[in-house]
């Protein structure tokens, strides 16, 4: 007698499919999520109007290349014979261009100046996405060009948001900086996003701030200022907006307390990504770098 066929019973397979479905989709996310975070989190894009020439500075467009190869775009402003020599980076969304207010007073100063578009910002190629640890990569590339020119007889670095927490992390592996000025930096980047992301629902956004860390490839608490600044031999200026509302002045004071050695700069009324009251300021910031810069 034959047996019958066995069969699987619509609510089995309706189960079943069920089961697979949720994990399905939690591997798909898992995949997805750092090509959807890279869109998300992309910079935003700014005029670059604004060349050295404009101001009446001499200027040399200059092409590097990045780690992974991406050209990056610069403006070196030169000043006669052998001096010191600082690079400017930008922060989230800015660019070369936004930083040149500071170009008159470095060449004032007699300072060297390579004011520097990182991947993703300003004329610079585009990248898969854009993070702390590529500025700080992008940094050093620029750092190694200025160090290869025989006219430049020390380095500095002035960073300002992102670009100051990247030239703290950069200065805090050995890069060779002898001043580094921090401006606007944050203490922690987790923190911050957790802070400016605080209307999110706190599991969605535990999984978002985890999605970031694996598509950067660094921990959070790996590549903090607070945590990077104690490593940081070369002298240190952080410099502030008392009213800054993206970044607020509480973050100045965790960096100066875990880098007690450095020098502090609080901007009255100052905000965060315009400058302009940041100016009248300028040139404590170019004593600074003169008296560490200077033989």
């Amino acid at each position: 007698m034959k047996s019958a066929p066995i069969t699987v019973a619509p609510a089995r397979r309706s189960r079943s499919r069920w089961t697979w479905l949720p994990l399905a989709l939690a591997v798909g996310a898992y995949y997805a999520a750092p090509r959807v975070m890279a869109r998300a989190f992309a910079p935003p894009q700014r005029e670059t109007n604004d060349t050295p020439a404009g101001l009446g500075l001499p200027e040399e467009q200059v092409w590097l290349e990045s780690v992974n190869g991406t050209r990056l775009h610069g403006w070196f402003i030169p000043v006669e014979g052998k001096a010191p020599a600082v690079v400017v980076l930008h922060g989230w969304g800015g660019n070369a261009s936004l930083m040149l207010p500071l170009a008159p007073y470095l060449h004032e100063a007699g300072l060297h100046a390579l004011f520097l578009d990182a991947r993703n910002h300003g004329i610079s190629e585009h990248d898969s996405f854009a993070s702390m640890p590529r500025f700080a990569e992008d940094l050093e590339v620029a750092a190694e060009w200025l160090r290869a020119h025989d006219d430049v007889a020390s380095l500095g670095v002035i960073g300002h948001s992102v670009g100051a927490g990247a030239a703290i992390l950069s200065a805090s592996r050995g890069t060779s900086y002898q001043a580094v000025v921090a401006v606007s930096s944050f203490a922690h980047p987790g923190e911050m996003m957790r802070d400016q992301m605080k209307s999110i629902p706190r599991i969605l956004l535990t999984l978002i701030l985890g999605f970031m860390q694996r598509m950067i490839g660094y921990r959070f608490d790996d590549l903090a200022p607070r945590n990077r600044i104690p490593l940081v031999e070369a002298p240190v200026m952080l410099v502030h907006g008392d009213a800054d509302p993206v970044v607020p002045i509480e973050n100045l004071h965790e960096l100066a307390a875990a880098h007690p050695g450095a020098d502090l700069l609080v901007v009255p009324d100052g905000g965060h990504s315009d400058l302009a009251p940041f100016e009248p300021y300028v040139g404590d910031i170019m004593r600074f770098l003169d008296s560490h810069l200077r033989p």
